[in-house]
């Protein structure tokens, strides 16, 4: 008869950041789940998903509930018990800390003076950046768009003018509401919608907002979604091609507004374009 294999060695007190996987549990890390085995005690966000994660790698530790709605002095006792306890952050999937609660536990850690590790693994922005093929050498991830449109609006226009693929995460109900703003403030960009990523169903279309708003009006989008804007077009838009686009923006802007709009198209100064918007106006 064998003898019972021995406990795992346990950790050194600190805060483990431990990536999960986003979709196909086979993306876990060996090293995480290492991790997750000897640790004290495991911080997440849902215990019932974690819960799962956990029982699926044959794993038993105690969970412990942080998200957005943890008190401070919840975090406070959390990260007081790193003194003696070993604890693993995870998010219900993919990297802590991308969107997700944490920061705030990292800092505190830190400024206790608590060693911080970071388990690195998957993560569905990065993932979506490269099965989606749009430029990568730049890319600015700027999390989930506003639900509301004044705000979405405000957002998109923010970053029309940065010379680098955005990446978002966004709800399968708000896509195409997200799609046609970018349609509106981002005009003529290349667009990729990627959708359920390591999944059965896993799913990258690309092409320009309107293509992609007819396909997900036949098609109605579920499952958690990454959504990449390419970077603005280069233009060489002639002075006639800019009177033309002041004058289509005033149609319906004030000039201040179409200013702004054409700025972010052609890459041209905002200050001029207005002035040039106020001349169209007077004639």
């Amino acid at each position: 008869m064998s003898a019972p294999a021995p406990d795992p060695e346990p950790l050194s007190p600190g805060l483990y950041i431990v990536a999960t996987p986003i979709g196909n549990l086979g993306d876990i890390t060996l090293r995480a789940i290492d991790i997750l085995r000897r640790c004290d005690g495991v911080a997440c966000e849902d215990t019932r998903v974690t819960g799962k994660l956990l029982k699926h790698l044959g794993i038993s530790r105690p969970l412990w509930r942080y998200d957005d709605h943890s008190e401070p002095r919840d975090r406070e006792r959390l990260v007081d018990s790193m003194a003696t306890r070993s604890v693993a952050l995870v998010s219900d999937a993919g990297t802590p800390l991308v969107s997700d609660p944490g920061y705030r536990l990292v800092n505190d850690a830190r400024a206790q003076g608590v060693p911080v590790t970071v388990i690195p693994g998957a993560s569905a922005a990065i993932a979506g950046l490269t099965v989606s093929g749009m430029p990568n050498d730049r890319f600015l991830f700027a999390g989930f768009l506003p639900g509301k449109d004044k705000a979405r609006r405000e957002t998109l226009e923010e970053l029309a003018g940065i010379d680098a693929t955005l990446v978002f995460y966004e709800t399968a109900p708000r896509l195409l509401k997200s799609l046609a703003q970018i349609e509106q403030s981002l005009p003529n960009r290349d667009i990729a919608v990627a959708r359920e990523l390591t999944k059965m169903h896993e799913e990258c279309r690309r092409g320009l907002a309107a293509g992609l708003i007819a396909w997900f009006e036949a098609h109605p989008p579920k499952g958690e979604i990454v959504l990449l804007v390419g970077p603005p077009p280069e233009t060489t838009a002639s002075g006639d091609d800019v009177d033309r686009l002041l004058l289509d923006a005033m149609q319906s802007e004030k000039p201040s507004r179409a200013a702004a709009l054409v700025a972010k198209q052609t890459g041209r100064e905002r200050s001029a374009l207005y002035g040039r918007a106020l001349e169209l106006r007077e004639k």
